[in-house]
C-alpha cells in the first residue's frame, strides 16, 4: 500500500490507532468507503469521535504540505502535532474554526430552518462561523439577522461540540426571539419557520449539538427528562 505519511492518533479499545495518508485511492477486499456524514448516522458515538479526529488531522496535514510563507515542503515535527517548515521555521498546528449554533425560541415555539444541502425534510438550528474582530455572542446576533432576518435577545451559552466538517468547534446557544418577520437569506436558507415543540419536523442526527439544543429546550418547556450531549 503506497503510504505518504503516517500519523499516530492514540489508542482505541486498547489497540494503537494510526492514520495513513496514501499516494492514491485503493480498494480493500470486503470493504467499502463511506463518508464521515454517513458514518455519523451509522456508527456508535466513540467510533464517530475517533473517525472525526482522524479526519481533522488528515485535512490539516493535507492542507499544510507546503509552507504558506515561503513555499517550501513542510515536515511533521517529531514529538509534537505540528507541521514545520525547515526553510523559514514557521510551524502550523491543527486548525480549529470557531462557529456558533443557536436555537431561537419563542415560548413553546422554536425557529428552525433548512439549507439546500440538508437531507430531504430535515430542519435544524441556525449556525455560522465567527468572523475576525467579533465575539461569539456578536456572531450569534449577526448570523440570525443575516440568515432569517429576525432579532434576538439574551443569547445564552449551553455547550460545545467538536464538528469535523471539516474542522469546526461548535459553540451552542439558546436565544430568545426579539422581533421581526422571517426572511430567509437567498441561496443560504431554503425555508425557515416557527415550529411548536409538540409538532417538530424531521430533526438532525442525535449525535449533533443541533439536536441536543432542540431536545434540551423541549425537555425544559415540557417537563421531560433532559438529553445527554454526545461528547
Amino acid at each position: 500500500m503506497p503510504v505518504l505519511v503516517e500519523h499516530v492518533l492514540g489508542s482505541f479499545d486498547g489497540e494503537p490507532v494510526r492514520l495513513l495518508e496514501l499516494e492514491r485511492p485503493v480498494e480493500l477486499m470486503g470493504c467499502s468507503w463511506q463518508t464521515l456524514r454517513q458514518l455519523m448516522l451509522e456508527s456508535d458515538v466513540e467510533t464517530f469521535k475517533l473517525l472525526g479526529y482522524a479526519s481533522q488531522i488528515g485535512t490539516w496535514a493535507r492542507q499544510h504540505r507546503f509552507c504558506g510563507s515561503c513555499g517550501a515542503l513542510m515536515e511533521l515535527l517529531p514529538g509534537e502535532r505540528a507541521m514545520h517548515c525547515p526553510r523559514c521555521e514557521v510551524q502550523h498546528y491543527p486548525r480549529l474554526s470557531p462557529s456558533m449554533i443557536v436555537l431561537v425560541t419563542r415560548g413553546d415555539e422554536v425557529l428552525l430552518a433548512r439549507s439546500p444541502h440538508f437531507a430531504s425534510g430535515v430542519y435544524s438550528t441556525l449556525a455560522g462561523f465567527v468572523e475576525p474582530g467579533e465575539t461569539v455572542e456578536q456572531c450569534v446576533v449577526r448570523e440570525v439577522r443575516e440568515e432569517v432576518g429576525v432579532e434576538i435577545r439574551n443569547p445564552r451559552y449551553i455547550a460545545s461540540q467538536s464538528w469535523p466538517f471539516p474542522h469546526s468547534l461548535m459553540l451552542g446557544f439558546h436565544a430568545e426571539y426579539a422581533g421581526g418577520e422571517i426572511v430567509p437569506q437567498p441561496e443560504e436558507i431554503e425555508d425557515a419557520r416557527w415550529f411548536a415543540l409538540t409538532d417538530l419536523p424531521t430533526l438532525p442526527s442525535t449525535y449533533s449539538i443541533a439536536r441536543y439544543l432542540i431536545e434540551l429546550y423541549r425537555a425544559q418547556r415540557l417537563g421531560l427528562g433532559e438529553p445527554s450531549l454526545p461528547s
